[in-house]
Formats: structure tokens, sequence, C-alpha cells
């Protein structure tokens, strides 16, 4: 196993994409799960802390040690099989997400969770349960979970499948390797009816693998992991649509919500507008683009990305979704229409543009990224949308909106320009998170709550339900070793 100890060559292991800073004195490089449980047992001896870290991709401090020693995942990077007649495929959990999905759509496979940054682990993906653009028509990562084998903060390991062993109301049991029963009592609270990756999943009589999806790693170090495939889809219909008033591309979106909902079968077929994304731009979005992007119409004042597979009825298809834009007068003739694959991908290029765009501009300035996550119920997403940007233009500060829409879900991205802006765009973070709480949704939506969003957990579940969450932690971790500091104050664990 590598260690490495020279301050020049772990730099990279104590910050990630939202420039969240910490410290740490030494990183490991596992290259099997043997030696992940011999590292894991001397530290639980010593009671030193470990934080595990994946490709330094997030936006939440959760691969950021505050001391201690980080396991980088790595070099534990294998694609282990793909079973393409039970379509399944086992990996480790250092492999990149696009070179996963790029290697089962050679196979005529497809794996739907697309978080936008593809170049993460998908153990990191496991870890905070992430979720994308295609999380409208396919859910999230949890949903792709069949199999995980995790080295718990003991040492021991733990194979658990899906359905294997489910929780009685709140009453839980899983069965080690060794045989060891671990029994314990799940927390009780109400989480939001809403896409989220916010705290440990819990709720009655749940499966119990679902527990460690989302626990971004305080429960255990996943080391394998086995994914649900489907077939490759292959006849896609995409659009880039351009709107002259923000207005009708939230009424666009909400109607296509609205029929996408509906239009399915019992074969789980498309029989008419059935999108499996809806994203949003705003005005300042694409004129944020513009210098890369000149082909953007002048002048727009929104913009929506959307897909949908067709399975049959091409034509009625469509035309159903032509209609739906003239209705929400789209500017349809400087509208994007994909042809073919090569456009495609360059319309999901233009969606991911938008985040790394401003992770540069907060880069170059030495700052940390300041942007929203929140989703709240579809009835209250307007009142989310209008409030949020009275809130941010009330303090005067640059940004720019787009997100995943059909989701109500809100990425809002605060621009400041130095430390003093800094400072008033984490308070306007702040407002908006509280405004999300009150519409009953939640502070994370996708990207979970790592170090930089415990207050903002707190906020939205109260002290007694984050005690309940520390008090699980406990069950699996008594000596406090695995990633402290995730979702959660360590003073909660005292």
């Amino acid at each position: 196993m590598i260690i490495k100890t020279d301050p020049d060559e772990i730099q990279n292991f104590i910050s990630d994409a939202s420039n969240y800073t910490g410290r740490c004195h030494a990183v490991y490089f596992p290259e099997n799960e043997s030696e992940i449980v011999e590292l894991i047992k001397e530290c639980n001896i010593s009671k030193s802390e470990i934080t595990v870290s994946g490709n330094g991709t997030g936006l939440t401090g959760a691969r950021v040690p505050e001391k201690g020693i980080v396991l980088s995942t790595e070099r534990l990077n294998r694609i282990l099989e793909i079973n393409e007649k039970e379509k399944f495929a086992v990996v480790q959990p250092g492999v990149l997400l696009k070179d996963f999905q790029d290697e089962v759509e050679s196979r005529n496979l497809f794996y739907p969770p697309d978080p936008t940054e593809r170049n993460c682990f998908i153990g990191a993906t496991v870890a905070t349960n992430s979720s994308g653009a295609r999380t409208f028509k396919y859910g999230p990562t949890r949903d792709y979970v069949l199999s995980l084998r995790i080295v718990l903060p003991n040492g021991e390991t733990l194979t658990i499948s899906r359905d294997q062993f489910r929780a009685d109301v709140f009453d839980a049991l899983i069965i080690a390797d060794s045989g060891r029963i671990i029994s314990f009592q799940l927390p009780n609270y109400d989480m939001p009816a809403t896409k989220n990756a916010a705290g440990y999943f819990c709720q009655k009589n749940m499966d119990l693998i679902d527990l460690f999806i989302g626990s971004e790693g305080t429960l255990g170090v996943i080391t394998e992991i086995k994914l649900k495939l489907i077939d490759l889809p292959y006849n896609i219909f995409s659009c880039i649509a351009f709107f002259n008033l923000e207005a009708d591309a939230i009424g666009f979106i909400e109607t296509a919500r609205s029929f996408s909902q509906e239009n399915i079968n019992e074969e789980n077929e498309s029989i008419g507008i059935s999108a499996r994304g809806l994203e949003f731009f705003d005005e300042r979005s694409l004129k944020f683009l513009m210098d890369d992007y000149r082909k953007i119409p002048n002048n727009s004042k929104a913009a929506v990305w959307f897909e949908q597979e067709i399975d049959k009825n091409e034509d009625d298809i469509t035309n159903a979704w032509f209609d739906l834009l003239n209705k929400w007068n789209c500017r349809i003739d400087n509208s994007w229409i994909a042809i073919g694959k090569a456009d495609e991908n360059s319309f999901k290029e233009f969606r991911h543009a938008i985040s790394w765009k401003v992770n540069e501009y907060i880069s170059q300035r030495g700052l940390r990224k300041v942007g929203t996550d929140v989703a709240v119920p579809h009835e209250s997403f307007r009142n989310l949308l209008q409030n949020s940007k009275d809130i941010v233009e009330t303090r005067g500060l640059d940004y720019v909106i787009y997100g995943h829409f059909g989701d109500s879900q809100m990425h809002l991205n605060m621009l400041p320009q130095n430390n003093s802006e800094y400072v008033s765009a984490m308070e306007v973070y702040s407002d908006i998170c509280d405004l999300a709480i009150r519409l009953k949704g939640t502070v994370s939506a996708e990207h979970g709550i790592g170090k930089f969003k415990r207050e903002y957990l707190l906020r939205m579940y109260g002290e007694e339900a984050v005690k309940k969450m520390a008090s699980l932690k406990l069950v699996f971790d008594p000596n406090k070793i695995l990633c402290i500091g995730n979702i959660f104050d360590k003073k909660y664990l005292d």
C-alpha cells in the first residue's frame, strides 16, 4: 500500500471542487479490500480518524479531512463484471462514472444515474446517492444499487443485498460477515416529499441497504458495488428550447412535467410527451455562457433542455412536443434540435458547462463556491424561485440560476467578486435554505451535506433528529474514527 506524507503530494486531497479545504498528515492508497481492513482495524484500535476520499468532484467538503489520515479509493478502480444477460455490473468504488457508462453502453446497456460531473468515482455516487438530469424519469443512484460490500469502522466486512435485511417498523437488524448481529433503532423523522440527499435515509420498514446509500462514508467504507443495468435506449429526441419570457419557460416545464407523469402505459412505454429530463437556464446563465456558445440566440430570457426516449409513434410524439413549445411561445426557429448522437452529447456538454464555468470563476478568485441545492414540492416551486431572486437581488450580488426544474430543484449560484461579497453571498445562501425549509423542502437535493451544510441540516430536521443520527452512527462507529464531521458536527457524537 502506497502512503504519501509529503505536503506537496497530498495537497490535492485536502480540498474539493467547492474549494473547501482541510488538513491531514498522510494519504493511504489501498489496492484491495484486505488492505482497507488492516488499515481500519489499526485506526480503530488507536482511535485515529480516517476520511474516505473519492475524486474530489464533490461540493460539500465530504472528502476533505479535518485531521487524521485520508483513505483514497483511486486504486480500487476495476470493473469486475458486466453481466449482459442478467443486466447487472459489479465494480470497485474508484471506477470513474464516465468510463463505466461508456463501457456498458458499448454493450447496448444503460446505467441511468447522471450527476453533472461524470469524472466522479462510482463509490462516491453511492455514498452521496447522486442524481442528475435523468433522475426526473429514472430516480437517483439508490434505485440502481443491488448489493454492497462494506468494511465497517471496526474492520469487519458486511455484504448486504437488496431485500436481504428489512426494518420491522423502526427496529433494525443486520448480520456482519463474521456472524455478529448488529441491532439498532432507526431514527424516526419526516423526510421531505422531494428529491432529497440530506442526512441518513430512514423510514419505517425500509430496506436496510438504503441506510448505507447516501451515508457519506460515515457508516463504512464501500469496497464493491453491484449495480442494476437496463437496455440502452436508441432513439432520443433532444432539444434546447429558447424563450423570450422566463414565465413561458417555467410554464412549459410545468406542463411537460404533468404530461410526463401521465403518459406511461402498463408496459412502461411512452405514449405521448414523457421527458426523461427537464433542465432550466435563466437569462443570466445564458449570458454567462455566451462567450463559449456564440449560437445562443440574443435576448433570450430563458432556455430549457429536455429529452425523451421514443419507443414508437415518433412523429406523433415529436409533433406533440412542437405543439407544446408553440403553446408556450418558444423561439422554435432559434432553438437547437439534436440530429444524431454528436448533437445529443453537445447538448449535455452545454448543460454541464454552466457548472464548471461557475467553479472556474470561483476558483480564480480564491473563494468557496456558494450555490444552493434546494428543492421543494412542485406546488411551492414558483414561490421558491421568485423569493430567492428577490433575496439575492436585494443584496446586489451577481448570480446565475439553473437546475433540475423538472424535479423542482434550483441551483442559484452566486458570483462574488471578493471576500466581502462572499460573506454577503453566504448570508443569502442561508436565507434561501431557510426559505426552502419553510416550504417543506430540502437544503440538499443531490449533493449531500458533507461538512459545509451541517448547520442547514440542523435547521431542517432540528437538534433532536440530528442527535438520533449521531446515535445511529455510534452503533457502527463507537470509537468515532470514520468520516468525522460529515452530516453533523463531531460534538453530537459526545
